[in-house]
């Protein structure tokens, strides 16, 4: 790896991932939030999560990948915003229409290819139905008042994409939401720009950002439960503002504080302290401070409360270590970065989207009846399934879109606002 080089202020950069860079780290840590949430349906479909033990508790808590997914989104897509508000050097901006179409090419081809194959396969009564077809294909049916379907997750075979509707808000929101706090690290500015300055305001934006998450909460409960609030966004912009948080740390620490750099370096250092309370705060966060097991009981506003603060915090211990790391690191190249999870991260938004059908599909031939079976056997089985059908989703309809997008984009005229793909796909869900 070549040695950093000198940022604007002279202070030398620390190799870390810059706004456009891949870092093949996160491409694992997908990978992992892709497999919990596997965890997770696989747990509930056989009945494990309704057993009255520490195991039903501990699968239960696959439901933190959500949190590591939206941390991703708000590290990864948040980060070139951040760059702009600290990077005081520099005066490119954020093309806000590329941002949009690289979003809808890299998310929608491929769900609604999901979307026509659950309609025909398990929703065939309601194929004449527009406003299910509008609903499904728009990604806003967490938000009809009365659906048909009967709970706040979706109809059979979509009801991981609940999280994904969740996503597909703060995507359509964070330009508007990165301008509001690149405005704010910008005010009442006197002089010379300062990047310090800025990013302490930025950080103390991104915070009153995540409180109000807590404060939705409270009003999901009174004056009275609300169960359909709980899948829409502002109950979730906490976890996405961890990941917006730790992309101004690496900006900052990329582009001339040494002090951000020191501080970088030692989370990074510091990755098996980290992993390990990131452990602990697992299995806290899988316990009854944070609901019940079953995924179908009523919450309290505080174990919601709880469960917003424990998941966000075990992310912050396992995604931080990597966020922080330089793009070269050895150890979260041999962990997290090797062939092998660089090809699950590569097919993880796949194994996200055809999980629960595949899931089901096995059930059906097997023969077994909701909420029986063995995890243990069943685990490996729908696990391969459902890498070998993201596997042809990747490679027969992700990527070729992605490809063709990005030969339009590198013929276009020099001085036009198309972009390269760029990090068309880093992101939380979609890889």
């Amino acid at each position: 790896m070549t040695a950093p080089a000198p940022s604007a202020s002279g202070v030398r950069a620390t190799g870390r991932p810059g706004p456009e860079e891949h870092y093949d780290a996160l491409d694992g840590v997908r990978a992992v939030a892709a497999f919990g949430v596997l965890v997770l349906h696989i747990g509930a479909d056989t009945g494990g999560t309704l057993r009255h033990d520490a195991g039903a508790w501990l699968l239960s808590g696959g439901a933190i990948a959500v949190t590591i997914f939206f941390t991703l989104s708000g590290l990864l897509l948040y980060r070139p915003w951040a760059v702009r508000s600290l990077d005081v050097a520099t005066d490119r901006g954020v093309s806000v229409g590329g941002y949009y179409r690289r979003r809808a090419l890299r998310i929608l081809p491929a769900y609604w290819t999901l979307v026509l194959y659950v309609m025909i396969v398990y929703l065939g009564a309601h194929l004449g139905d527009v406003w299910t077809w509008l609903r499904l294909l728009t990604l806003t049916y967490t938000y009809a008042p009365h659906p048909w379907w009967g709970n706040g997750l979706g109809p059979e075979g979509l009801w991981q994409i609940w999280s994904l509707t969740v996503e597909v808000a703060w995507y359509a929101l964070l330009p508007v939401t990165a301008a509001v706090l690149g405005w704010y690290a910008r005010l009442r500015e006197r002089g010379a720009p300062d990047a310090g300055r800025r990013a302490r305001r930025l950080l103390w934006a991104i915070a009153a950002y995540a409180a109000l998450s807590l404060i939705y909460s409270v009003l999901m409960f009174h004056p009275a439960y609300r169960p359909l609030l709980g899948a829409w966004l502002p109950r979730y912009f906490a976890w996405f503002a961890i990941g917006m948080a730790l992309a101004v740390v690496s900006v900052r620490a990329r582009t001339g504080s040494a002090r951000a750099a020191r501080f970088a370096r030692t989370v990074a250092r510091s990755w098996g302290t980290c992993w390990l309370i990131a452990a602990v705060l697992y299995g806290i966060a899988a316990s009854p401070l944070t609901g019940p097991a079953d995924l179908t009981s009523i919450d309290t506003v505080w174990t919601s409360e709880f469960r917003l603060l424990l998941y966000g915090l075990v992310a912050v211990f396992a995604v931080g270590p990597v966020a922080l790391a330089p793009a070269g690191d050895p150890v979260m190249r041999a962990v997290l970065g090797n062939r092998v999870m660089r090809f699950l991260g590569r097919v993880s938004y796949g194994v996200f989207l055809w999980q629960v059908p595949v899931l089901i599909g096995w059930s059906e031939l097997v023969g077994h009846t909701p909420f029986t079976g063995h995890f243990v056997t069943e685990f490996p089985v729908v696990a391969l399934l459902t890498v070998a059908v993201a596997t042809v989703s990747f490679y027969f309809i992700e990527r070729p879109i992605l490809r063709l997008a990005s030969r339009r984009w590198r013929a276009a005229p020099v001085g036009s606002t198309a972009e390269p793909d760029g990090q068309a796909g880093d992101d939380g869900q979609a890889q």
